[in-house]
């Protein structure tokens, strides 16, 4: 049986989004790159410059034995801020989304449970504006994003 599974969000800047995913037992691999526009073979000019529609995504490959989907939504809800729209932190743009993107119908009924559950918590005072829809063609980053901070952080203790 195949444990392996592809889990895709957009949660601000992919680096960071990607740097959480890594800490996490059970994610196999992580990569960054765009999802959700309509513009093919984007670059990372192309989508700062907000021509593309796409958002920075990190994608992620689990093992479904060690982590769960529904404790790699918790993951992503706490990492950024769900009620801001088109923004987190000093990231402005629709590329900044906080987004979704589900793999199967699975994915999509529990993305959408966890979505309303934390909306019914009250732990905010605002609507949550995270998007869930389904996954679309991935465009990856180049080589230079992937594991950017990770890469960075060893680069300063050398």
């Amino acid at each position: 049986m195949n444990n392996l599974q592809l889990a895709t969000f957009g949660a601000g800047c992919f680096w960071k989004t990607e740097n959480e995913f890594l800490q996490v037992s059970g994610v196999i691999k992580t990569s960054v790159g765009y999802m959700g526009g309509d513009f093919p073979n984007p670059s990372y000019l192309d989508v700062v410059a907000r021509i593309t529609g796409h958002a920075e995504v990190a994608q992620v490959e689990y093992d479904s034995e060690i982590v769960s989907y529904e404790e790699l939504l918790d993951i992503f809800w706490q990492m950024h801020d769900p009620t801001s729209f088109n923004r987190q932190g000093a990231d402005r743009g629709e590329q900044y989304r906080s987004v979704i993107f589900y793999h199967n119908t699975e994915q999509e009924k529990i993305a959408y449970g966890s979505k309303q559950q934390l909306q019914q918590s009250a732990k905010y005072d605002k609507d949550i504006v995270t998007e869930i829809k389904p996954a679309k063609d991935y465009y990856l980053a180049t080589e230079e994003h992937q594991q950017y901070l990770a890469k960075k952080n060893r680069a300063a203790k050398n």
